[in-house]
């Protein structure tokens, strides 16, 4: 990527005001996703990789994937907004998504000129798998941890669990993955 394209990306970033406080809290969650993320020695990076999946096509498996069974069919424009790409990036990715047999296009039964994406049996699969390997990454760190570290993060996420969307993932995901 071009450092002009890089600094076009950095410009359309939406970045509220916040406090310090704000601002602290931010660097230090960037810091522990980051450690997480790579934790694993990349592993999840690596089955993304052998994929041969974009990232954009990644995203946009794993929005279809959702949580649960995904039943639901979604527009490209809907995926787009919920990506924040562009309805064109987000179609070129579902092309590439339904060539590999991830997911397959739907005509929408109230306006069949309105063709819906579903996540396949195959795609399925794979979100399932790289669930699978991100939670082996979490819990071979919440393994480093020691008793009282790991307590205190319990805590920090307990605090979080009042809010719809964590606590949805949360419902899901314990059910997901090595246990």
């Amino acid at each position: 990527m071009q450092a002009s394209q890089l600094k076009a990306i950095i410009e359309k970033v939406d970045v509220p005001e916040v406090s310090e406080g704000a601002q602290e809290t931010a660097a230090r969650i960037s810091a522990l996703l980051r450690h997480l993320f790579l934790y694993d020695r990349g592993n999840l990076l690596r089955v993304i990789e052998e994929s041969g999946l974009s990232m954009t096509q990644s995203k946009a498996l794993l929005e279809l994937g959702g949580l649960g069974e995904a039943t639901e069919t979604r527009q490209v424009g809907d995926l787009a907004e919920a990506l924040g790409v562009s309805v064109p990036s987000v179609s070129r990715a579902v092309d590439v998504l339904v060539r590999k047999r991830l997911a397959t296009r739907v005509e929408d039964p109230q306006d069949r000129r309105v063709r819906r994406v579903a996540i396949t049996a195959r795609g399925k699969k794979l979100v399932d798998t790289l669930m699978v390997v991100r939670r082996a990454g979490m819990e071979t760190f919440a393994a480093s941890l020691t008793a009282a570290q790991r307590r205190k993060l319990d805590a920090a996420i307990d605090s979080l669990m009042d809010r719809q969307d964590i606590a949805e993932a949360y419902e899901h995901l314990k059910g997901v993955g090595p246990a």
